[in-house]
């Protein structure tokens, strides 16, 4: 890991806690640290399934067969401006071209091009390399007076074509001549089809929103607060966070490794794709949110719910999942690349005074519609760090953890959580799997791992807590050490991931789970009322 990574880190880390700063208990920010590194070996065997592999996931065996680039880590990120770039994609199909506007201090630079996975444990596959590019300083980015949105004028530096390139997520990187700097650019070559197959989802617009590359985000802007901030932001500029690599590495590489070490037949896309398209995710087996996924537009909301009730699984393998309302709108490098989301001043949104809807929290007027009626849970609150207690440990998730009740996982809840709460619209039934006490700024509440089955036939599984993606890699020597998380905590968490992967591949879950409704049980009482205001910004 490089010093400059670690730097990118710990403000990312700091930013969540700068945006809670003066605002009212238990509500205000997100960001978790990093972990990495190959998972334990695990078995090829489904809860109550047999051992056979899916003809469907042999292209993701085949890939994962091919050997692995373990030098795909950027060890020297040099300082800021050596060298940073991004793609004027978010995503393309196979055999695609993007351009790639980069802008760096050194006279030459190459571009090479992994694709993320698991591949024996490498991680990444080195599918293709540029030649050595004439470098060039871009001009200084532009701040909108305005929206304080962030503008970059960049020329393009070299066009790319993905003939021959697998689907899947990519990073690209880029290294400047004599060793000057190091930078990540993510790509997704996203799938023609998602048939039969669980379908990976790039959560880019929670990624953009957190992007403070040229001093702005969706949170925060020179003053660290909210009066500064932006009100939409762009796609065309560098991520700052991770060596540009955005939030994937945190929140989204751990899951992908795994599944595809477990051969599970994946499609890739992003929410920006699912949002454009609502054949996206057709006849999709399972459908996954990964670790942090706040920012959603309506669209991108409508079409998911329209896959779970044709019987497409929906797994949310973090928290404080669907919360935010955003809109896509074009920039001037094509269309969906600007993310607008107004949150409080909604009202001076000129979109919403054109008769779109506002860009502020799902659960908040006008056009109120909390996530918990798609979700099952709730978000509940910031921050946490607090053990996760296993309360169901006959449930067929936790089949073969060795968990036994009240088991628990120290600091695995966290540090934004959510929770099964029947004062918002709930699916029912929905079975409670762990009820973790938390005590969030002074405020007891719990965070919740559920369940719930739909009438189509389709699961659908909240894991409630954000860090869960991030200990699938707790206890492995490149993972989970950010929060103390430790190998007891990266075993089980695999193990239920393996276990919800296995079963969701295999078709509508609910229809072969039908989930057992505990809430009365978990809770004594209705879990309610609504708690008070959330105060996220």
């Amino acid at each position: 890991m490089s010093e400059q990574r670690g730097t990118n880190r710990r403000r990312f880390l700091g930013l969540a806690v700068g945006a809670a700063a003066g605002l009212t208990a238990c509500g205000s920010g997100e960001g978790e640290g990093q972990g990495r590194g190959p998972a334990a070996s695990l078995s090829t065997r489904a809860p109550g399934g047999g051992t056979g592999t899916p003809a469907a996931s042999r292209s993701a065996e085949a890939e994962n067969g091919r050997p692995g680039n373990a030098d795909w880590r950027i060890t020297k990120a040099g300082p800021d401006q050596a060298i940073e770039g991004f793609a004027d994609r978010v995503s393309v199909l196979p055999g695609e071209s993007f351009g790639l506007n980069v802008s760096t201090t050194a006279p030459g630079f190459t571009v090479s091009a992994y694709r993320m996975g698991w591949y024996g444990g490498a991680r990444a596959r080195l599918v293709w390399k540029s030649d050595r590019l004439p470098g060039t300083k871009q001009p200084a980015f532009s701040v909108d007076q305005k929206t304080r949105t962030v503008r970059t004028k960049w020329s393009k530096s070299t066009t790319v074509d993905t003939t021959d390139w697998p689907e899947g997520c990519y990073l690209l990187r880029l290294d400047a001549d004599g060793g000057a700097g190091q930078r990540y650019v993510p790509v997704t070559v996203r799938s023609r089809s998602a048939e039969g197959r669980t379908v990976v989802v790039n959560a880019v617009a929670t990624w953009q929103a957190y992007n403070e590359w040229g001093g702005y985000n969706l949170y925060n802007g020179p003053t660290g607060g909210l009066p500064t901030r932006s009100l939409q932001v762009t796609f065309d500029r560098p991520y700052k966070y991770d060596d540009g690599a955005g939030l994937f590495l945190v929140y989204e590489a751990p899951l992908i490794a795994l599944a595809e070490q477990l051969g599970i037949p994946l499609a890739y896309t992003t929410n920006v794709d699912v949002a454009a398209d609502q054949a996206a995710l057709q006849g999709a087996t399972a459908v996954l949110s990964l670790g942090h996924d706040e920012y959603w537009s309506n669209e991108q909301r409508q079409h998911i719910a329209a896959a779970r009730d044709a019987g497409s699984n929906l797994a949310i393998l973090g928290a404080n999942c669907c919360f935010r309302r955003v809109r896509f709108e074009p920039t001037e490098l094509g269309p969906d690349r600007m993310v607008v989301c107004y949150k409080g001043a909604w009202k001076d949104d000129p979109g919403y005074k054109a008769g779109k809807p506002a860009t502020t929290d799902f659960r908040s007027a006008p056009g109120a519609d909390p996530e918990s009626s798609l979700l099952g849970v709730i978000y509940d609150g910031y921050p946490v760090d607090a053990p996760y207690v296993v309360t169901n440990p006959g449930h067929w998730l936790l089949e073969g953890t060795g968990a036994k009740q009240g088991d628990s996982f120290p600091h695995l809840v966290g540090v934004e959580y959510d929770r099964v709460n029947t004062g918002f619209p709930t699916p029912r039934p929905i079975e409670i799997l762990a009820h973790s006490p938390v005590v969030c700024d002074g405020r007891k509440s719990f965070a919740d791992t559920a369940f719930y089955s739909t009438p189509g036939g389709a699961g659908v599984f909240a894991s409630g807590t954000m860090r869960w993606v991030e200990a699938l890699d707790a206890g492995t020597p490149e993972g989970g050490g950010d929060h103390g998380m430790d190998a007891k905590a990266g075993a089980f968490t695999r193990k239920v991931t393996e276990n919800l992967l296995r079963t969701f591949a295999a078709g509508p879950a609910g229809e072969a789970h039908p989930a057992a409704d505990n809430v009365a049980a978990v809770y004594g009482t209705p879990a309610g009322p609504p708690p008070k205001a959330n105060a996220k910004r």
